[in-house]
């Protein structure tokens, strides 16, 4: 009876002493919080902080309640947290004293839930502005983590604001590579920022030559050529090809009314919902003269009123830009002088008004200040108003004669505002038999307001290559390849100039690294575009 009675007693007094002892963890976590306000205000008075002080026991941890009770010597482990730490420390003490009272209770969750708490999410804001400051190869591995990761960097307006923030480099494709006899499917894309080389495949190249390119945002357009089969069957294409690095992808646009291979091509941005374009009729030209137009302005590019536009000119398109197709080589060799321009907006190629008469073949052309320059090979110069849609001669004192005639001159815009052309002319011997011939490769900047040029840069290069590419881009820089045959071996070398310097010296960023692969031909069949990606 007695051991009965003492039992009782115990179990009786168990959940008796379980309530004091919360009873007791409550008293000093409600003194110790009152201990930390007046520690506080201590701290305003004389200026020393009492917040997590570096006070650590055998075992470690911020003993936070030590100076309020002797009896409650609890290690309550690492600091964690940046902000208040003082309550985060106490808090986490308690934690860790009623986890390790617990720890039955505790094993049963399922370590899901226990780790549930720990994951982070960012929020797509976030995770945009880091994605987006990526280079384009880290960014394309990082396409391959999730779909969510992929529709978000695969996205327009991702797209548009990774090129406002001008993240993107620039990049280099190089066109039109020769292999076995034939033109190769391989594109060569060089990344300037790690200079490196990289190897694009695209079967629907294979067999096509003498094309143009353009670079538009981060798309490169492939305009016309020729392609075929074998022995003297040859085919001139009127078709337009659109290639996205971004994405590896082609798509076809709308074909040209004229199949030409190699003509000169000039880019312009719209920034006005307010141009519209009208076909041009079709003329001849009799005895080297061509018809006068009764309204030259009339069925070319001009500005209408708003409320007189047409249903797909209504809808503002911010990335809305045209392509300028000049001249060119017809189906049956024949140079040609007409021009065409596409229209994203619409998805058509419309005819404009002709090169004027007697200005020759056309061998560049560049858009720079709302105008199409094209040079000829008679060394013209005229322009095309793109808003007012009529050709101008341009009268320039040029000091490019006697120049090198294998040599035709390249022009090169750098932020649509600065002209500047690329020739070749003699330095010594003036081409004269018997006499040392030395040629030099000059930059020239135009001054459209003057009508005259200056020499601004010497490319160090001897120019070897008479079909040599140069183009600039947005960013203030000028990129050039060189490539020809020499001992055996087609060599390759890219040079690389920025306008912004005002020495505007040519540095080599790339020697002979894609040239041993191909054969001569390729050096006459080479084209070259500049895509910041």
């Amino acid at each position: 009876m007695i051991s009965e009675r003492r039992r009782g007693k115990t179990s009786h007094q168990e959940p008796e002493l379980s309530n004091v002892s919360k009873r007791l963890v409550r008293t000093i976590s409600q003194k110790s919080k009152n201990n930390y306000h007046e520690n506080v205000m201590d701290d305003d008075d004389d200026g020393v902080s009492l917040r997590c002080l570096s006070l650590y026991t055998r075992g470690g941890g911020c003993k936070v309640g030590a100076a309020t009770s002797d009896d409650f010597t609890e290690v309550v482990g690492p600091v964690r947290g940046t902000q208040d730490t003082t309550v985060d420390c106490f808090s986490y003490g308690v934690e860790r004293f009623w986890k390790r009272n617990n720890k039955k209770k505790i094993s049963q969750v399922p370590e899901s839930h226990q780790n549930e708490a720990m994951q982070v999410f960012l929020p797509d804001d976030i995770l945009e502005m880091c994605l987006m400051r990526l280079p384009i190869t880290s960014l394309m591995n990082a396409r391959l983590v999730c779909k969510k990761w992929r529709a978000l960097t695969t996205s327009t307006r991702f797209m548009q604001m990774r090129r406002e923030g001008n993240y993107p480099t620039p990049w280099l494709f190089l066109f039109g590579t020769v292999k076995d006899g034939f033109s190769s499917r391989e594109i060569y894309a060089f990344d300037v920022s790690f200079n490196k080389w990289h190897k694009i495949e695209s079967e629907i190249l294979k067999g096509r030559f003498l094309f143009s390119v353009a670079s538009v945002h981060e798309n490169v357009f492939v305009v016309g050529g020729c392609s075929s089969s074998g022995g003297m069957d040859r085919k001139t294409h009127r078709g337009v090809l659109a290639f996205s690095p971004v994405i590896k992808s082609w798509q076809k646009v709308a074909s040209m009314r004229h199949a030409r291979s190699k003509p000169v091509l000039g880019v312009y941005e719209v920034e006005s919902d307010c141009l519209t374009i009208k076909s041009q009729p079709r003329t001849r030209r009799i005895g080297g003269v061509s018809d006068v137009y009764e309204d030259p302005h009339r069925f070319s590019i001009r500005r209408v009123p708003r409320n007189e536009k047409s249903k797909h000119t209504s809808v503002k398109n911010s990335g809305r830009f045209l392509i300028i197709a000049v001249g060119g080589v017809g189906s049956w060799d024949e140079p040609l002088d007409s021009c065409e321009v596409y229209d994203s907006s619409s998805n058509k190629w419309t005819e404009i008004q002709r090169v004027p008469v007697d200005f020759g073949v056309a061998c560049s052309a560049i858009v720079c200040n709302g105008s199409l320059y094209v040079y000829s090979e008679t060394d013209k110069l005229a322009a095309y108003d793109i808003v007012r849609g009529f050709w101008v001669r341009v009268e320039m004192s040029l000091p490019v004669r006697p120049r090198v005639q294998e040599y035709a001159p390249k022009l090169v815009s750098c932020d649509e505002q600065r002209l500047f052309m690329v020739s070749v002319s003699w330095c010594e011997g003036g081409g004269e038999i018997g006499r040392r011939n030395k040629a030099v490769r000059k930059v020239w900047e135009l001054d459209l307001v003057h009508g005259s040029c200056k020499e601004v840069s010497v490319h160090p290069d001897a120019p070897m290559d008479w079909n040599a590419v140069f183009v600039g881009d947005k960013k203030k820089l000028i990129f050039g390849v060189e490539m020809f045959k020499i001992f055996g071996q087609v060599l390759e070398f890219l040079t690389m100039c920025d306008v912004s310097d005002p020495k505007m010296k040519w540095v080599h960023v790339s020697k002979n690294e894609v040239g041993r692969e191909m054969e001569p031909s390729s050096c006459a069949m080479k084209s070259m575009a500049v895509v910041h990606l």
